[in-house]
């Protein structure tokens, strides 16, 4: 007799919602349970509450406000991510103060959302499932600005030329764009896109995505003069 191959759908993204204002937190929990892909677990309604359940539960993602009763959002997410590692939290708030954004994302927050819609909701929690960051565009020029103010100026020593295509992803990458956005961009596969970002942060010698944006958006960056097309090969879109 022959096993059929195993067609168990993956275990969905388990969530923890936490919100002070009822109709806003309920909002949450039915939206979210109309995605195939996502369960929600557990809601709070105040920080201790959302500690205690993230204890319990330990929520593939926390979706938080940064303005929780008791011991508010951002030593809520200190305390959580101490707790529970593993665990990816995503600010939803209408607070945009620099102060604010700062203090969440230093608190270990992957997605700091501004106002967000039902779409922006879900996509965020797909994207810091596959560990990348997530920011409303205010908050990622907060996250630029302050990087100019606390790190020096760049030196201008010589870095390796860039092709047409690693340049052509530096400006998507300046963007604010994901990988996978990328990738439906300039016709590559996800992965492709995931190396060259890696290969052009090793050419400029920065370690973050976030020194990568600043650092081509402060300096010009030298393209090889042999740089390859822009275009993708058949065999790079199948790769």
């Amino acid at each position: 007799m022959i096993t059929p191959p195993d067609t168990d759908p993956q275990p969905a993204i388990r969530i923890l919602v936490a919100e002070h204002q009822p109709i806003v937190r309920h909002g949450l929990v039915t939206m979210l349970s109309l995605e195939r892909d996502m369960s929600v677990v557990a809601e709070a309604a105040d920080a201790v509450g959302a500690l205690y359940l993230a204890r319990l539960w330990r929520p593939d993602a926390v979706l938080i406000d940064v303005q929780m009763p008791q011991l508010g959002g951002c030593a809520t997410i200190q305390r959580i991510l101490a707790a529970c590692p593993g665990t990816h939290v995503l600010v939803l708030t209408s607070v945009d103060a620099d102060e604010l954004v700062l203090e969440a994302i230093s608190s270990g927050a992957d997605a700091y959302l501004l106002n967000p819609s039902e779409h922006e909701i879900v996509y965020a929690i797909r994207t810091v499932m596959r560990r990348e960051s997530c920011f409303s565009p205010r908050v990622t020029r907060t996250l630029l600005n302050e990087f100019r103010r606390i790190r020096p100026a760049a030196d201008n020593l010589p870095h390796e030329p860039l092709t047409k295509r690693e340049t052509r992803i530096l400006d998507l990458v300046i963007e604010g764009r994901s990988n996978k956005e990328i990738a439906a961009t300039v016709f590559l596969a996800e992965g492709t896109v995931k190396n060259y970002v890696s290969r052009i942060m090793a050419k400029l010698n920065v370690r973050t995505r976030t020194e990568l944006a600043v650092k081509g958006l402060r300096h010009p960056i030298r393209t090889h003069p042999a740089a390859e097309p822009i275009r993708a090969s058949q065999r790079e879109r199948l790769s």
